[in-house]
């Protein structure tokens, strides 16, 4: 992913990388644009240890990312994708719009529910039957066991409610 800044601004730091020094305000929001993926919009935000490329994260005002497993998303909170292993005491760049690619383990499972009518097509967790809202499956984008990816249509993602 080699998204480009579409602002009228500089953006310092370029979206896929993490960096040890503060180079944006913290809750910044940027558009970005890549040839495989389309445009994007991108949250800046602090790191939080074992973030890998791909990692759902949950965030507060106080712009600190916080890993979510399917454990913690039991109360509504906004929702972004890593663009890089932006780890604590760094900073970087995390998708809340457009096609993102997630990667999920299997404490955190995403599907396309056809059985239910009210979730229908949007990103459900295996494990609780919780629905992402704002995130909506597009294609599974690798089939190795241990770490899927999934593209997912996401627009400021939020997590979860419950579908019971």
């Amino acid at each position: 992913m080699a998204y480009t800044s579409e602002e009228p601004r500089i953006v310092e730091q370029p979206i896929a990388t993490n960096s040890t020094t503060q180079l944006h305000p913290v809750g910044t929001i940027v558009r970005a644009y890549d040839s495989t993926y389309g445009q994007g919009e991108f949250i800046y935000l602090k790191g939080v240890n074992s973030t890998v490329v791909g990692s759902i994260v949950e965030y507060n005002t106080s712009w600190q990312s916080g890993l979510s497993t399917t454990t913690d998303l039991d109360a509504p909170m906004p929702l972004a994708v890593a663009m890089s292993a932006c780890v604590a005491s760094e900073f970087g760049w995390y998708q809340i719009g457009g096609e993102a690619v997630i990667v999920k383990d299997s404490g955190m499972s995403f599907v396309v529910d056809i059985g239910i009518e009210a979730s229908a097509g949007k990103a459900v967790l295996l494990a609780t039957g919780a629905v992402v809202q704002g995130c909506i499956v597009a294609v599974v984008a690798s089939a190795a066991a241990a770490s899927l990816s999934v593209r997912c249509m996401i627009n400021r993602p939020t997590g979860p409610a419950d579908v019971s």
